[in-house]
């Protein structure tokens, strides 16, 4: 599987939060914790908000922790909003166009999980892409592809819904080719002004997610950063630092919205088409 994470609050540099915490996001990408593979080295990607309509994205096959590039960028490019992932293929191959965040306009979108037997639903769930958008398609992914259908089932009006009848569809399909435990996935989405995620998997045991609860939560993140706001917050596999308490674990079945350090959390149910 996959590890990732994003940050919303004050400007920081980022990182502040990819490399100087005690258990990063780099740190994760060798010895992930709490995920069936330890190691996530096939790919990376960042995606940030700046003073540009349109996120930027730098991502590459290469392991997260080898890349001097990210560790460059990331010491210069300062953000309110980011969200960043390292991979864990669980099939596909490893190439830049299936790395995570895949952007879309003002939307940035990763993911960590799989659709059960993608082989055998991938055809039909592509063909309920919108037609409009069914060109964006430059990967071999499941995760681009429920992008798109999210995006083409209305995620841009209403995040929830757009999410909700994306793993509605996916279920009904893999029920009519008799895969089971269809869906599992952790998500995270943006479109610039909140941070949005999902923890939900068909079977109920889904992968790990938390979130902190406080700004003083997210300073133990990266103390020498020093520039959190009362509204920093962050959204984790697993948890940054050492202590786990502070961390809250997302429910199952649950759907988050993080707005200026305001944290709601509801149920997450797929609509069957």
């Amino acid at each position: 599987m996959c590890r990732w994470l994003a940050y919303s609050g004050a400007p920081i540099l980022l990182d502040e939060v990819l490399f100087k915490t005690d258990h990063s996001l780099i740190d994760q990408s060798l010895r992930a914790l709490d995920a069936i593979n330890t190691t996530n080295g096939d790919g990376f990607g960042i995606g940030w908000y700046g003073t540009r309509d349109v996120p930027g994205v730098y991502k590459d096959i290469r392991p997260a922790w080898n890349d001097t590039n990210l560790q460059a960028l990331a010491a210069q490019i300062e953000s309110p909003m980011f969200l960043a992932h390292v991979r864990a293929t669980t099939g596909s191959p490893v190439q830049r166009t299936n790395c995570h965040p895949f952007a879309h306009d003002k939307w940035l979108f990763l993911h960590n999980g799989l659709i059960n037997e993608y082989d055998r639903v991938r055809r039909d769930l592509a063909f309920a892409i919108s037609p409009e958008l069914y060109h964006l398609i430059q990967g071999t992914t499941d995760s681009e592809l429920m992008f798109l259908l999210s995006l083409s089932f209305g995620m841009q009006g209403d995040v929830k819904t757009g999410l909700e009848r994306m793993a509605g569809l996916v279920e009904h399909v893999a029920a009519q080719h008799n895969v089971t435990d269809a869906l599992q996935m952790t998500l995270g989405v943006s479109d610039g002004e909140s941070l949005y995620a999902v923890r939900y998997s068909t079977a109920g045991k889904s992968r790990s997610l938390f979130h902190s609860a406080s700004r003083d939560v997210t300073m133990e993140i990266a103390p020498a950063a020093g520039r959190f706001s009362k509204d920093a917050r962050a959204i984790v596999s697993e948890p940054l630092s050492a202590l786990e308490s502070d961390w809250v674990a997302v429910p199952e079945a649950s759907f988050l919205t993080i707005t200026k350090g305001k944290i709601t959390c509801e149920p997450f149910a797929p609509l069957a088409p």
